[in-house]
């Protein structure tokens, strides 16, 4: 389910892009590129559909997103979880540099000052 959530996610990416591409912030996108355009839709109505679709297109990507983030497995999400609760746990048992006693210390001292 997840997998297929995020090969939606990407086909929705690919046409958000190639309709945000072949609009123009002036209006002329599309509608100026193709005279014959004209005489079916107009202009403006050319302007307006692909507004539409941009504006379609950019909810179905969130509201994938959010349900792409609810499918995640949880056996994936627990194995990084703890993945990374055993790598800290590795560091934290690490023995630490040998920090000399006080008694150590002072065994060593006489002996330094023959």
């Amino acid at each position: 389910m997840y997998t297929f959530i995020v090969i939606l996610i990407l086909i929705v990416c690919l046409f958000l892009a190639c309709v945000v591409l072949v609009q123009n912030s002036k209006g002329g996108g599309l509608a100026a590129n193709f005279g014959g355009a004209n005489q079916v839709m107009g202009v403006r109505r050319t302007t307006e559909t692909i507004e539409k679709i941009t504006w379609g297109l950019a909810i179905a990507l969130v509201v994938l997103s959010l349900f792409a983030t609810m499918a995640i497995p949880r056996h994936y999400a627990e194995a990084n979880l703890n993945t990374e609760v055993d790598v800290n746990a590795a560091k934290s048992l690490a023995p630490a540099a040998s920090v000399p006693t006080a008694a150590e210390a002072a065994a060593e001292a006489p002996a330094q000052a023959e």
